[in-house]
């Protein structure tokens, strides 16, 4: 049994992610209908996937301050960016 959990859990976000999906497929030609796709190939739907994280991966960063540890008077400001390395 698999325990999948890609669960969207904001209602509003399935829809946004529903368009976001489509254009990245428009992106990189694939034809993807609304509803059910499973007669796409591992291919097409692989590089629908690959698209959709390689837009994803340049919004995908951490920004906050954060004060020194030697002097509470010192605050820096430290961003992680988050990839996909393959």
């Amino acid at each position: 049994m698999s325990n999948n959990n890609n669960q969207i859990n904001v209602p509003e976000a399935k829809e946004a992610m529903n368009r976001f999906k489509m254009e990245c497929a428009n992106e990189v030609g694939v034809n993807l209908k609304q509803g059910y796709n499973g007669d796409l190939s591992s291919r097409e739907a692989g590089s629908v996937g690959g698209q959709m994280v390689n837009v994803m991966w340049h919004v995908r960063q951490t920004d906050f301050m954060r004060s020194s540890s030697a002097s509470r008077e010192q605050i820096g400001r430290v961003v992680y960016t988050y990839g996909l390395a393959v």
